[in-house]
Parts: C-alpha cells; sequence; structure tokens
C-alpha cells in the first residue's frame, strides 16, 4: 500500500515519540524534527512509496543523530522481557481453549496493540490481553481457509515484526505444529522464521529472536534488506530468502510495515495471510474491517 495521507501525521508522531525515548535534549529533538521534515513524502511531495521506506528514511537520520546502529536495543529488551515474563499465562490461555490454533493466531494479530502497553505491570498486559480478547474477533471462515492452506502446506515462511509480539509469533508458531500432528499425524512441515537484517525501530533482528528462543523450535533467517526497513520488499531480500518466499506454501505477513510493502507485490498474494490489526483508516477502507480489530486476510489461488 502506498501512501496515504492519513500516513504523514502518523509518521511524524512516531518519530517524534521515538525521539524522545532516545534524547531529553530540545535542541537535538528539533534538529531531528526539521531533518525529518525534509523528507519529500512527509510534505505531500511524492506519493508514489510505502510508509515503512519513509519511516526506513527517519530511522536513517535517527541512527546517524544518535550514532548508534540500533538505538532502541533497550527498548527491544525491555519488550521481550515483559512478554516472556508473561508466557506462561499465555500458554494456560491455549492449553485451555477449544481451539488452540485460532487462539494463537488471535493472539499473534493483537500483539500490535500489546506492544504498545509494554510500559506498563505484567498484571496491567494480561488484564489488556483478557479485554481485547472478550472484545475483538477473527471471522471464523477466515481461519478455516488458513487452517486448509496450512494442512496442505510443507514449506511455510513467517514474516516477523516487532520484538515483544514475536513472543505471540513463536506461540503461533507452535500451534500451528501442533495442529498438523494432530490433524495430518505428520511432523514433516518446514517453517522459515524471517527477521530483520539490520534494526529498524522496534522490529525484531536475529538477536531478538534468539532472546525469546525462536531458533530452539524453528529456522530463524534475516531478510538481507540492507536498510532500516521495518517491512519487506522481496527485490532487497537475500537470494536465500527470496528462494524460500518463491517456494513457500504458505506466507504469513505480520504487521502493517510488511503488509504496506508486500500488498504492493501482488505476485505473491496467491499463498499469502496477512495477520495485522486495523489500526488506521487505510485499512480500515481495505479491508472493510472496524478499526481496531484483528485482520485475518488470506489471498490464496490468486
Amino acid at each position: 500500500m502506498l501512501m496515504k495521507p492519513d500516513c504523514i501525521p502518523c509518521i511524524l508522531k512516531m518519530s517524534i515519540s521515538a525521539i524522545r525515548m532516545l534524547t531529553s535534549d530540545e535542541k537535538i529533538i528539533k534538529e531531528l524534527v526539521c531533518q525529518i521534515l525534509e523528507i519529500p513524502s512527509l510534505r505531500g511531495l511524492y506519493w508514489d512509496i510505502t510508509s515503512p521506506e519513509v519511516i526506513e528514511r527517519v530511522m536513517e537520520r535517527i541512527v546517524e543523530a544518535m550514532d548508534d546502529p540500533d538505538p532502541f536495543y533497550s527498548l527491544k529488551v525491555q519488550q521481550n522481557k515483559r512478554m516472556m515474563e508473561l508466557a506462561p499465562y499465555l500458554k494456560n490461555l491455549l492449553n485451555g481453549a477449544s481451539d488452540p490454533l485460532y487462539l494463537a493466531i488471535k493472539l499473534a494479530i493483537l500483539g500490535n496493540a500489546i506492544d504498545l502497553m509494554i510500559s506498563d505491570t505484567s498484571l496491567e498486559i494480561e488484564a489488556a490481553i483478557g479485554e481485547m480478547l472478550e472484545e475483538t474477533r477473527v471471522p471464523v471462515e477466515r481461519v478455516l481457509e488458513f487452517k486448509e492452506k496450512l494442512d496442505g502446506s510443507e514449506l511455510v515462511v513467517y514474516l516477523g515484526d516487532n520484538s515483544g509480539e514475536i513472543i505471540l509469533d513463536k506461540l503461533l508458531i507452535e500451534a500451528m505444529k501442533e495442529w498438523r500432528m494432530k490433524n495430518g499425524e505428520r511432523n514433516d512441515l518446514e517453517i522459515v522464521f524471517v527477521v530483520r537484517s539490520l534494526p529498524a525501530l522496534n522490529d525484531a533482528t536475529l538477536t531478538e529472536a534468539k532472546m525469546v528462543g525462536i531458533d530452539r523450535i524453528t529456522t530463524v533467517l534475516e531478510n538481507g534488506i540492507d536498510g532500516p526497513l521495518p517491512g519487506t520488499i522481496t527485490s532487497r531480500c537475500s537470494s536465500e530468502v527470496r528462494d524460500y518466499l518463491h517456494r513457500a506454501d504458505l506466507i504469513i505477513s505480520k504487521g502493517g510495515g510488511n503488509f504496506d510493502t508486500l500488498e504492493e507485490e501482488r505476485y505473491l498474494g496467491r499463498d499469502l495471510s496477512f495477520l495485522l490489526l486495523s489500526k488506521c483508516i487505510p485499512y480500515y477502507h481495505y479491508f472493510h474491517t472496524e478499526l481496531y480489530q484483528p485482520i485475518l486476510a488470506n489471498f490464496f489461488g490468486e
């Protein structure tokens, strides 16, 4: 999805919030904001670009100003730690569910919202998860499509998103494997989890994925993209990742950044499931989904 007018204030607000996490020096903040405002797409001068590509330009300026290739590393550590504290609670939810795979899908999608609450206590996040689970739903027909596709898949490529919520990605990967074992009595499902090569905001890299142990349950690969892009542009990925994407029976794309970039690559659509939260008006119009509701959008057989 290319830039919309709604994206401009959203990116600017995100940028200022991110910068304030790194410094309280108003002079540095003002200088950085002025640099960010020079980006043509944030002044309405160039629309033929996705939001993640614009955020990549923002990230480049932040990295240079802070003289740190991974300025949000401590935040990512905190996010992973907080969600790992909740892992036993989340596993209990799944163990008690009548349909663990459905619940794992829902939790993975809600991860985007949970990520925003990372400064709260574990108990507060736990209460928020319970509330969101009650107030939101994933259409059953979309889940049935997903399950059918999963049953016929041998290779799944899972494109990860933020730190913290990757705990929920890990739980979904485990639930997918358990589903296949119970329904097909097979253990031949290969899942490859793809992370950012270079730090992009609080998105997970190989370091954060290993921190939560995803590498102990499945293969983890860096995407090979040579910039702080919070999305996936396949032409910029490594040849290894591109090969996996083209051979995959199912591609799972987590989060808005991966959606915005991959939506422009229509040839991937035949095997792709988008898992994200309807956070903004452009998503509301595109998916015909109410705001702040989980989205499972399957594009199979096209």
